[in-house]
């Protein structure tokens, strides 16, 4: 088995080379020398990536935006997952927070993450307060 030598990436510019290196070596065949080398690198560089360029989910009613505008969904295709129409109004605009009830049927019924939907997110205050 041969080693196949790479170094740390630690530095913006460390990261610059391996995607360069990346680059060079994307029609290295695997199993060989090359086709390792590539391995290693692109298992570093998306380690240095996670780390250094994490994408934060979205909260949930921003997720719940998201969805609705992407799959062409009106307020009305919410109620059998959240309720009535006001509830659906209170909960899009952070009136009150999502229920697990709510949270499950939104992730059973439009396939959202539970992970995002049971993220705690700022609420509304009250006019009444």
């Amino acid at each position: 088995m041969t080693m196949v030598e790479v170094s740390p990436i630690r530095t913006a510019q460390d990261h610059e080379v391996a995607l360069a290196e990346v680059e060079r070596l994307m029609t290295a065949k695997p199993g060989t020398p090359e086709g390792d080398r590539l391995d290693v690198l692109v298992t570093l560089v998306e380690a240095w990536e996670a780390e250094h360029h994490a994408i934060e989910a979205p909260d949930p009613i921003s997720l719940l935006d998201f969805v609705m505008e992407q799959r062409g969904l009106d307020r009305a295709a919410l109620e059998p997952m959240i309720g009535s129409r006001g509830r659906v109004s209170e909960i899009l605009s952070r009136k009150r927070p999502l229920t697990l009830e709510m949270i499950r049927r939104l992730q059973a019924n439009l396939g959202l993450p539970a992970e995002v939907l049971v993220r705690p997110y700022p609420l509304r205050r009250s006019e009444a307060a």
